[in-house]
């Protein structure tokens, strides 16, 4: 678990789902993400598995003991390479108040400082501004622009909606 000024990061617990279930049953989390909006069962379920499974971690907004939004945070293979992978994903009602730059930070700073992790990298689609502002604001720098680097949708003729990708990383040493 981790603490900053207003938030708590933690593993999920599963009384969280109707907090997860505000913000992953709507249709805009899902324009840069796979998947559909979720029913209250389907997100009792991946509830369920954040519960179970390592990588997820809920940020919990102090003043509400609320789940906002959601961290991804795990290691990639080789293991040896000790490079980790960033996601995240906000309710939309608490978009453009630092919430997720407050938890990045604080897990990214973990991570390379307590941790010891020698990369951490993330990825997003050039048009989700908000993401790739996020990470240069982590300190991270775009290290690459891969075209029709994967989709998540298909067309009514069932050919892929191909998307492109930033990614972006940071190394221990470029962490202050």
């Amino acid at each position: 678990m981790l603490e900053t000024e207003r938030l708590i990061i933690r593993k999920f617990l599963i009384q969280d789902w109707l907090d997860v279930y505000d913000y992953l049953s709507l249709p805009e989390i899902y324009l840069f993400e796979p998947g559909n909006p979720l029913t209250e069962i389907e997100t009792k379920i991946i509830t369920q598995k954040r519960v179970e499974e390592d990588g997820f971690y809920a940020v919990v907004l102090k003043a509400e003991n609320k789940v906002i939004g959601h961290i991804c945070f795990y290691q990639k293979e080789p293991l040896d390479y000790n490079t980790w992978e960033l996601g995240y994903t906000f309710n939309p009602k608490y978009h453009k108040q630092g919430y997720a730059t407050e938890s990045a930070t604080a897990l990214v700073n973990y991570g390379l400082k307590v941790l010891k992790i020698h990369k951490i990298v993330a990825f997003c689609n050039p048009n989700n501004v908000s993401s790739w502002k996020l990470m240069e604001r982590l300190g991270m720098q775009k290290e690459g622009y891969f075209k029709k680097d994967g989709f998540f949708r298909r067309n009514s003729a069932n050919e892929p909606i191909w998307h492109d990708s930033f990614a972006y990383g940071i190394l221990e040493e470029e962490k202050e």
